[in-house]
């Protein structure tokens, strides 16, 4: 019998998710619970569509030259793709075999060990980092900083190439000494080709109307682009 995943939305032309237009799937479950997530709707872990490999591997390659014209690829993202490790190991192993770029989005916050075998067939990591403060990290995700620090630690030793990503939230995670420290974590790190600073916004603010706790970031503005600009101009003089 064929395994199956859960999947909570596909995108077949995705452009932000990894280099060139790249097949993305939703996966469905989350072990985070972000103040800022802006699909919710993907934390329950059993629902949504259930697919196999064989399934997804027969959609992408109808869109394999789409994705080698312009450099793209496949992107597992979510919710949190780590949660359903062993899938997504076996759809990449299968997809590289295909000529298929692999992308894994993700926030590295599991346990390391379940993630090893599906690292070994990733081509690149869309890495979020929510924070390097351990308290503001537990006060915007609910979970502890030590999974996330030790999968980008891995990250860099095994020299898996990685774009660090990080959101920009007024009054949490804007600090100009907050981004100095994200550059200096970042190199300390050998295998970052890119660091994307992207600013907060409150799109799928409405998927949190029947949650508990309900939305609690409508009061906080999204970031200036002057701000945004200050913040890139940090980044850009630590890591040229």
């Amino acid at each position: 019998m064929e395994k199956t995943a859960y999947i909570h939305q596909v995108e077949t032309c995705g452009t932000v998710d990894g280099p060139g237009l790249r097949y993305v799937v939703f996966f469905q479950g989350c072990n985070l619970r972000c103040k800022y997530c802006h699909n919710p709707d993907t934390w329950r872990p059993r629902c949504g569509t259930e697919s196999t490999v064989p399934e997804l591997v027969e959609d992408v390659l109808n869109y394999k030259s789409y994705m080698q014209f312009s450099g793209g690829g496949f992107t597992a993202c979510g919710g949190e793709p780590l949660l359903q490790a062993e899938f997504v190991a076996e759809l990449f192993r299968q997809l590289k075999k295909n000529g298929i770029h692999t992308c894994l989005d993700t926030s590295g916050s599991i346990e390391l060990s379940k993630a090893e075998e599906l690292l070994s067939v990733t081509d690149l990591v869309l890495l979020d980092i929510k924070s390097l403060n351990p308290k503001t990290y537990k006060e915007l995700t609910g979970a502890d900083i030590e999974n996330s620090l030790k999968f980008a630690k891995y990250l860099s030793k095994h020299n898996i190439p990685t774009w660090i990503r990080h959101v920009v939230i007024p009054g949490l995670t804007d600090e100009e000494e907050d981004i100095r420290k994200l550059a200096e974590f970042v190199k300390s790190m050998k295998n970052v080709e890119k660091v994307e600073l992207l600013p907060f916004h409150k799109m799928g603010e409405e998927k949190w109307e029947n949650l508990d706790p309900p939305y609690q970031l409508k009061d906080i503005p999204i970031p200036s682009a002057e701000k945004m600009k200050a913040l890139k101009d940090i980044i850009s003089a630590a890591l040229p």
